[in-house]
């Protein structure tokens, strides 16, 4: 059991049988009583996510979890393939669970599985992922006096808001906890 005040961003505990990730934590001290602790999290299971208050003192239920670092094979609609570069086992991760992290994995992106009692809840990306546009509008002359965007399509087809000045066939760097747009590699 762990104290909710040690709930921080990126913990994983277990609370009405459910495993929860807290994505946003808010520690509030009124003037009297205790303090409450306000999180939001995503359940790993269902993918659902909603905001919980805690009194302080209150514990939940830590949880053991497994973590191994694999390299992404390929997916088929269903199910994505990663490959263990250690012990070469192939472990398959429902799409459910990589709804979010989807767009932006190509062939070889090395990734963390986090694992409950041999079940996959969670895949970790980097930071940030190099891709290669494959469709962007041309760029008007006149239009660069402002910080004018416009969207392009990357080799993985995720769509990302960038400067006017990128064009086809330019790298560029994606931070794959928001979405945006970084620098042209």
């Amino acid at each position: 059991m762990i104290d909710v005040n040690e709930l921080r961003k990126g913990v994983t505990f277990e609370l009405d049988g459910n495993l929860l990730k807290v994505l946003d934590y808010e520690h509030n001290k009124s003037g009297r009583g205790n303090a409450s602790i306000r999180i939001k999290a995503r359940n790993l299971r269902t993918g659902a996510t909603f905001e919980r208050t805690f009194n302080s003192g209150n514990r939940v239920q830590d949880v053991r979890l497994d973590f191994q670092n694999v390299q992404f094979l390929y997916g088929d609609g269903d199910f994505f393939y990663f490959m263990n570069t250690e012990t070469y086992e192939q472990p398959a991760v429902h799409a459910e669970i990589m709804k979010e992290s989807a767009p932006f994995l190509k062939e070889g992106t090395e990734v963390k599985l986090t694992f409950y009692q041999s079940e996959i809840i969670d895949v970790e990306l980097p930071i940030s992922v190099d891709l290669k546009v494959i469709q962007a509008d041309i760029a008007v002359r006149g239009d660069t006096a402002t910080g004018v965007t416009k969207q392009v399509t990357v080799e993985t087809g995720a769509k990302v808001m960038v400067p006017n000045f990128i064009s086809e066939g330019d790298i560029i760097r994606i931070n794959t906890s928001t979405g945006e747009y970084l620098t042209r590699v």
